[in-house]
């Protein structure tokens, strides 16, 4: 049985992940921790300061200023975490790397295999056609959502730079520009609507002829 701290408990993906764990026989939650009041089968506290239990595993679907809290108490307990929040910058990014360090971390911004073989099939695609074609990346979302570009945009354009040797920088906004399009760069671009789950197309745009990546979750 693997004993699990729940962070973000009472968020739309919290209630979901516990939802899954009721019906798995090798997964207990223990506790969470949300800033919302939510009644559990299991006690949520407000602070990682207040945890009085020791889980296995920390599972984080929470929101971006809650790293340093979540760092703080995994590190001090020698705990492993799971950090699928996005939103987060560069520097708290480096800080989970110094953090995996000295404790096991899977971070993604996003957790679906459809996604994860997305970034793979871009790396792929961005390694053949080379410099012949440019490389602008949509993605939609629900009107909820606060961080944008989404954090699988980003995972989407660190895994094409990755395989680009780095070569690449984010155009996110043109509207104040007044040039051509630089052919080092990879554009951005967030859309907010309805209730759309998440929506990303990868574009590769060379002489006569574009391919499209694309993935959808319902």
């Amino acid at each position: 049985m693997i004993n699990v701290l729940l962070s973000g408990a009472c968020g739309k993906m919290g209630k979901t992940v516990n939802l899954i764990a009721e019906n798995d026989s090798e997964v207990n939650i223990i506790c969470g921790v949300d800033k919302a009041d939510l009644i559990c089968d299991f006690p949520v506290f407000h602070s990682f300061d207040d945890v009085n239990v020791k889980p296995d595993v920390i599972i984080d679907f929470s929101i971006a200023s809650a790293l340093d809290g979540i760092l703080k108490y995994a590190v001090s307990n020698n705990i492993p975490a799971i950090l699928a929040t996005t939103g987060y910058s560069s520097e708290q990014i480096e800080k989970i790397k110094e953090a995996s360090k000295k404790i096991p971390i899977f971070f993604s911004f996003n957790m679906s295999i459809g996604v994860n073989l997305l970034c793979s099939l871009a790396k792929k695609v961005s390694g053949v056609l080379g410099d012949g074609f440019d490389i602008e990346i949509i993605e939609k979302h629900h009107n909820q959502k606060i961080d944008a570009p989404s954090g699988t945009a980003i995972m989407l354009a660190n895994a094409i730079n990755e395989q680009c040797d780095e070569k690449y920088r984010y155009e996110y906004d043109r509207h104040s520009k007044r040039q051509k399009r630089d052919k080092n760069e990879i554009g951005i671009h967030s859309i907010r609507g309805g209730n759309i789950v998440g929506e990303h197309d990868v574009i590769f745009a060379g002489e006569d002829e574009v391919i499209t990546l694309s993935h959808s979750a319902n």
